[in-house]
């Protein structure tokens, strides 16, 4: 028997409790069958401190740029990613914006609809051209205005846009969606606090360019 720091110990030594035990609990072998008893401490527990001065895990400091960039970099490997999967349906990624937002509503004037995409109404219009086509989408004279049509989805286009939409939802799920709750609410709150801040951002830019 050898001593070592002040406590007795055999040369082979027993375990202080079952090699099987679980977490500070195990199942009796010795007593009433299935009963549980407290494994017993080789030592107390340390006490977290209460001192008013115990130090504290300072927040590190976050590069706002380097986050900007990180959110940039993500969205175009998001964008790849559902490109390709929308590529295989026949679709570009602006043919499939154009027919998920005519899904939301339709009767958009042209003008209306290339507001929704953040584009020119010369941008759209090409691409509604070969939209109409190939028969995705057709326009429909509006009373009262020869300048401007309602844009509407075919039935072709319907069922193309659902399948776009059901690829971006698959993607979404599995990467977005398999978040933890609390995050993925944490995520949100930052991000429309970050809308607000870049809502008004633009307010302020387009204003002063104006002047």
């Amino acid at each position: 028997m050898e001593q070592t720091l002040g406590y007795a110990v055999k040369d082979n030594p027993q375990p202080a409790y079952p090699e099987n035990a679980t977490d500070f609990r195990y199942r009796a072998g010795d007593g009433a069958k299935g009963s549980d008893v407290n494994c017993p401490k080789t030592h107390e527990d340390p006490v977290p401190s209460t001192s008013p001065t115990a130090p504290r895990t300072p927040t590190p400091t976050v590069d706002p740029l380097r986050v900007w960039f990180r959110i940039i970099r993500l969205h175009r490997r998001a964008t790849n990613t559902v490109a390709a999967e929308l590529k295989a349906l026949g679709l570009s990624i602006p043919q499939f914006d154009l027919l998920s937002t005519l899904t939301e509503q339709e009767g958009l004037s042209q003008q209306e609809l290339a507001e929704r995409l953040y584009v020119t109404k010369g941008n759209v219009s090409g691409l509604l051209d070969r939209m109409v086509e190939a028969d995705l989408v057709e326009r429909r004279a509006i009373p009262g205005d020869r300048r401007s049509n309602a844009l509407y989805l075919t039935a072709k286009g319907r069922a193309l846009a659902e399948q776009g939409i059901a690829v971006q939802r698959a993607y979404v799920q599995s990467t977005l969606g398999a978040l933890p709750p609390e995050d993925l609410a944490d995520l949100e709150r930052i991000v429309l606090a970050w809308r607000e801040r870049a809502r008004a951002a633009e307010e302020e830019t387009l204003a002063r360019l104006r002047r």
